[in-house]
């Protein structure tokens, strides 16, 4: 996993990819609203049990992050490119989070298959 300086990034981010470093499905719900939706090209989650399954299903890809390629912050929105490991094979992908209170209201994210 490449070195990053946490302490530098939005801590809805922050908190985000230290719940999947840790495989922590629990923490990982907790950083989103109750009525959040997080929308990707093959499958939409609307809802916290939508959520659940969509990145139970994620988890047992054990996600790992190789590499933080790109990043931009507004007070409420995200926008990022990262190398990331899904099942032992690294795929660039990339992603939004649009914050309300703090929490992730809405996603989206994308795999780049080329």
């Amino acid at each position: 996993m490449t070195s990053l300086n946490f302490s530098r990034l939005h801590p809805a981010l922050d908190r985000q990819l230290a719940a999947l470093a840790a495989r922590d499905l629990d923490g990982l719900l907790a950083n989103y609203s109750p009525d959040a939706v997080v929308v990707r090209f093959d499958r939409t989650a609307d809802g916290e049990a939508e959520i659940r399954e969509m990145f139970a299903d994620y988890m047992a890809l054990e996600p790992e992050l190789v590499e933080l390629v790109h990043y931009a912050e507004t007070d409420d929105v995200i926008f990022y490119r990262a190398v990331m490991s899904l099942a032992g094979t690294a795929y660039c992908t990339l992603g939004t989070l649009v914050l309300r209170e703090g929490r992730i209201w809405r996603q989206t994210a994308a795999v780049e298959t080329g």
